[in-house]
């Protein structure tokens, strides 16, 4: 691209059209393929036979439910964990709600539900009734019972486990736990070994037993209290136990543990980033290694020698640096279903028979776009002001020769959440529109190690702020951007942190778009607050003391705002509700900076209806176009 060229309209209905498909897994005997679908409002689970790909089951709910898990708990029944998404920009909160139908469509039932006998399904009702139920192992020995965590409907509560069945939905008590909130791990005999969980002070800890009638005890693997250690396997003959452990310093580690001598041996850490996601051996419970995600998705094995180590670098040169993912197998181990994904690729799954070594494409996440035609990201450094390393990702337009108008995308979140190596919709809308997009994982984020993550703790509109200047700054010194030719946009937190550019670095940046966003830091605090003692111990120790908040808050900072700002936002809108919004909207107008709003009463957490979703981007678009000359939309 020409510098100073006007790129050609944006064609916005492929950014526009759901995901056929979101995951798939096979079925034990391969018979049938689960898949997740996307439809305006939710997500649905269809089962479908592979032979001809005919629909034969399905499970949905009601709007904005998702598809949080599924498993194939034998060759005929599947189970589907429905959450709820207030939004499209919202993160699924579980309501352990869990479901089961055969694969053919027969005897569906509600296992459970904790709006008692009649869940979500079919009404509308509210009132929690019964505990919350999560499954955390298939027991592949038994094809009639699961292990599930039941959680009744209090705050900070104790967790039970229980083994379920799938067919009539009777639970019976199975271990006692040491913590509260916790999770489990079960080893291959169906036991529960690990428990992992916090109490009200948010402090995480892990807990062992040798088997069912052993004593809890807990795992030392960091010696302190600010630093986690989390369960993953154990190990094919069950003598070790696989962990990922945080450090001091630096990305997290991968360790086997032996309990009966309590010594710990590293096995993979990288030099930059935590493990992206563990790796397991065919039969789906033994880890064998991990995923890491750094200028793309590298794989790393404990034993290059396992025959699924073997299997997955044998894929890896057959798909042109593409992620690599085996996401389930048939219970021969024949047959494996492998996800490629990348920066260009949206998602392809790909049915390889291990035996004839031979592979086809069956289904595509969004097949109409060509990763030919896609923009590719490549991984950005840069050293902030204090000295720590930030890394990002920086997606330019086609053909670009010089500086460029640039955006920069705040993420979400913001804790523990980063921007990824993978098809980002907003990076390749806004560089097809002639925009360099630059996302950043300021301090805070996920993937760094933990010292990277508490770097950012009580740095709302502080040093979380410093790094996303800082990273502008770099894309100006560098010859990326164009010095006088950039915005800032963001959704959810991202839309804080843009509207606290707009405030703390008037100079810096021509515009700034809210999507979704919270300005009143001490309302969130409030809010954040309200529910338990636990979220009161994450505000103070995420957010900062409440009388602090005022000064990092964009609504109390209207008036430093001199740049045309545009805000979007839901009615429905539970975790950045409109009212922030709305009163940013009003102390802009108060302090005499443009602004433009667009509010839609019945959306949530992002826009889900296509209609509104085209306004936003066509209307996101030519905001751009006005301040940077970019281009609009058809």
């Amino acid at each position: 691209m020409v510098v100073g060229a006007q790129p050609p309209a944006v064609d916005l209905a492929p950014y526009l059209r759901q995901p056929q498909f979101q995951r798939v897994k096979i079925s034990p005997d391969g018979a049938y393929y689960a898949v997740i679908t996307a439809l305006e409002d939710r997500t649905a689970l269809a089962v479908v036979r592979a032979s001809d790909h005919t629909p034969t089951a399905k499970v949905v709910g009601k709007r904005d439910s998702v598809v949080e898990d599924f498993w194939w708990a034998n060759d005929e029944r599947i189970l589907v964990a429905l959450a709820s998404k207030r939004g499209s920009r919202d993160e699924p909160t579980s309501i352990g709600e869990l479901h089961a139908v055969n694969a053919d469509g027969r005897h569906p039932r509600l296992l459970a539900s904790p709006y008692g006998a009649r869940g979500p399904l079919d009404t509308s009702i509210q009132l929690l009734l019964e505990p919350s139920v999560y499954l955390f192992d298939t027991l592949p020995g038994d094809r009639r019972k699961v292990l599930v965590s039941a959680v009744p409907q209090t705050s900070d509560p104790n967790v039970r486990v229980e083994r379920l069945d799938i067919y009539t939905g009777r639970r019976d008590p199975v271990a006692t736990v040491p913590v509260r909130r916790a999770q489990f791990l079960a080893d291959a005999q169906g036991r529960v070994r690990f428990a992992s969980g916090a109490n009200a002070d948010n402090v995480q800890k892990l807990f062992y037993r040798e088997d069912d009638a052993s004593p809890w005890r807990l795992v030392d693997a960091t010696a302190s209290q600010t630093r986690n250690a989390y369960a993953l396997g154990f190990s094919e003959d069950g003598r070790l136990a696989y962990l990922q452990v945080e450090q001091p310093d630096g990305p997290d580690a991968i360790v086997a543990w032996d309990p009966a001598t309590d010594r710990y041996t590293e096995l993979l850490r990288d030099t930059t980033v935590d493990p992206y996601r563990i790796l397991y051996a065919l039969d789906g419970r033994t880890p064998i290694g991990a995923s890491f995600m750094r200028d793309r998705v590298h794989n790393r094995f404990f034993d290059e020698a396992h025959p699924t180590a073997r299997l997955y670098r044998s894929l890896e040169p057959a798909f042109n640096g593409d992620a690599i993912h085996i996401t389930s197998t048939s219970a021969d181990g024949r047959q494996a279903l492998v996800l490629l994904w990348s920066d260009r690729n949206s998602g392809d799954y790909i049915l390889f028979d291990t035996v004839a070594k031979t592979g086809s494409r069956i289904f595509a996440q969004r097949e109409w776009f060509h990763p030919a035609d896609m923009l590719g990201s490549r991984e950005v450094a840069f050293t902030a002001r204090d000295g720590r390393q930030i890394h990002g990702y920086l997606t330019q337009p086609r053909d670009a020769t010089g500086p460029v108008p640039l955006v920069v995308v705040p993420h979400g979140g913001p804790f523990g959440v980063f921007d990824h190596w993978a098809f980002d919709d907003d990076s390749q809308l806004l560089a097809a529109a002639g925009y360099a997009v630059l996302r950043v994982n300021y301090r805070g984020s996920g993937n760094y190690g933990r010292a990277h993550l508490d770097a950012g703790a009580q740095e709302w509109g502080g040093a979380m702020q410093d790094d996303l200047t800082d990273a502008t700054r770099w894309a100006v010194e560098t010859g990326v951007a164009q010095e006088n030719r950039i915005c800032i946009y963001g959704a959810s937190y991202g839309a804080y942190a843009a509207l606290m550019g707009a405030a703390r670095e008037p100079d810096l940046y021509r515009c700034a778009v809210g999507y979704v966003g919270v300005y009143d830091l001490e309302r969130l605090h409030r809010d954040q607050s309200a529910g338990s003692r636990s979220g009161r111990t994450w505000a103070g120790e995420w957010m900062g003391a409440r009388n602090t908040l005022a000064a990092r808050s964009p609504i109390t900072l209207a008036e430093r705002i001199r740049i045309p700002v545009f805000l979007a936002a839901g009615g429905q809108d539970l975790r950045a509700p409109l009212v922030h919004s709305q009163r940013m909207e009003r102390a802009l107008e108060r302090s005499g900076a443009a602004v433009e709003t667009l509010y839609y009463p019945n959306e949530g957490h992002g826009f889900y209806t296509e209609p509104h979703r085209r306004e936003f981007y066509t209307r996101l678009l030519a905001f751009l176009s006005t301040h940077l000359g970019g281009a609009v939309a058809q």
